[in-house]
């Protein structure tokens, strides 16, 4: 390539540059934040640790140090004096582990195929999931903007579970499997829920019209939803002790102690009676 060519190159790469950093904002590295998460998460409980502790002063000063993290990352996004960040944080951290441990729990108890608590911590996505909201819900709760959302899609990557940082969630929550679960900003859980894989707490409409407002269902205590069902709507509420079954679509309120399931057909026969027109619809 001549250096006429190279030269309008660089002009080229020059002003695209100055586009981009004209166009940005101060904000965290996505590899920052999964360190950060990693280091609050690994802190909590040792079976997600990198390396485990030497003994108490050694983790403490591990806690601390990823509460300094948090404000550090924090600082460019807030907008505002961020010195009390990581202690606000610190002072969530009890019971975000106690909560965290709830859920452990709740998990162990609701899987025949779960054998400690030390394996659900360390291998089972829904815990993993929890964990990760329960800390970027805190972060929530302190106005920071934009991590919670990255520790948020971190563990979305990691589990399959997308819960939005906004979303306010009970004591011992169950997630069985997990994979394909979503939960919205403004979804309320109650206390003890199941959820199975592929649970959808949506909103009927995506509008952006609708930011702020309450658009995802409310679910009372002790409900169970089972696999791929679907619950849509900020005045939809599943009162307490229901069950919702799988594949439902629910758009509606239900009163406490309700059942909800769906019926379907299917048909079996031998395959040796051969096929007609419907097998073949798709």
């Amino acid at each position: 390539m001549d250096d006429t060519g190279s030269t309008e190159q660089r002009r080229i790469g020059e002003s695209l540059a100055e586009r981009v950093l004209a166009s940005g904002h101060p904000f965290p590295l996505k590899r920052d934040v999964a360190k950060l998460a990693d280091m609050l998460v690994g802190s909590l409980f040792p079976q997600l640790a990198v390396e485990p502790a030497r003994d108490v002063a050694d983790l403490a000063s591990r806690i601390l140090a990823a509460c300094d993290g948090f404000e550090r990352v924090a600082r460019p996004l807030v907008g505002r004096d961020s010195h009390d960040l990581a202690s606000s944080l610190l002072e969530a951290l009890p019971g975000v582990h106690e909560q965290s441990l709830e859920d452990a729990r709740a998990i162990l108890a609701g899987d025949p195929a779960a054998e400690s608590l030390d394996e659900v911590i360390a291998a089972y996505p829904g815990f993993l999931a929890m964990a990760m909201h329960r800390l970027a819900h805190a972060a929530h709760l302190l106005d920071v903007p934009i991590v919670p959302r990255l520790m948020a899609e971190l563990a979305h990557s990691r589990s399959g579970v997308d819960i939005h940082p906004g979303a306010t969630i009970g004591r011992s929550l169950c997630i069985d499997h997990g994979t394909g679960i979503v939960i919205g900003e403004t979804a309320v859980i109650g206390d003890d829920v199941k959820l199975y894989q592929g649970v959808t707490l949506g909103a009927l409409s995506v509008s952006k019209a609708a930011a702020g407002t309450k658009r995802h269902p409310t679910i009372g205590d002790r409900v169970v939803i089972y696999a791929n069902a679907t619950v849509l709507g900020g005045d939809t509420t599943i009162g307490a002790d229901s069950v919702v079954g799988g594949n439902v679509f629910l758009t509606s309120s239900v009163p406490p102690g309700s059942i909800v399931y769906q019926t379907s057909g299917y048909r079996v026969r031998r395959h040796d009676a051969g096929f007609d027109d419907a097998d073949f619809v798709i």
